[in-house]
């Protein structure tokens, strides 16, 4: 396909997750799937969140703010040692969910893990070849 000259390449992306309650965000992102805050803005005091939460090369925003992202959007992470990560957070005994995971058809493992708001992060690898 021809491209007009254009030189620009596209690289990762960085989804925007709705949330509406910082705590219950903090619990399940920092606290259960192990994220770690990268930083936080608010234009006040009393103005919605919006932060930057990572885990390895994953980054994601959360946000408070009205039509910052779709409650019940869908997101699939490329993961790696999926069954060592499933059995971490089984470890846990996270009282709002019990991972785990799922072969599916079209050749992944699939880990789906749904957040208090609705988003839906899907942790996948590839099915090992036998």
């Amino acid at each position: 396909m021809d491209d007009g000259g254009i030189s620009m390449s596209l690289t990762l992306i960085t989804p925007i997750l709705r949330i509406f309650d910082v705590a219950k965000a903090k619990d399940h992102y920092l606290g259960f799937l192990g994220f770690d805050l990268d930083w936080e803005h608010r234009f006040t005091d009393n103005s919605p969140l919006y932060c930057q939460i990572s885990k390895d090369d994953c980054i994601l925003h959360l946000s408070e703010h009205h039509g910052d992202g779709c409650p019940g959007s869908f997101i699939r992470i490329k993961s790696t040692d999926l069954g060592g990560y499933c059995a971490t957070l089984k470890s846990q005994g996270y009282r709002y969910y019990n991972p785990s995971i799922q072969e599916m058809p079209w050749g992944t493992n699939d880990m789906s893990i749904t957040d208090p708001f609705g988003n839906r992060l899907i942790f996948w690898e590839d099915t090992p070849k036998t």
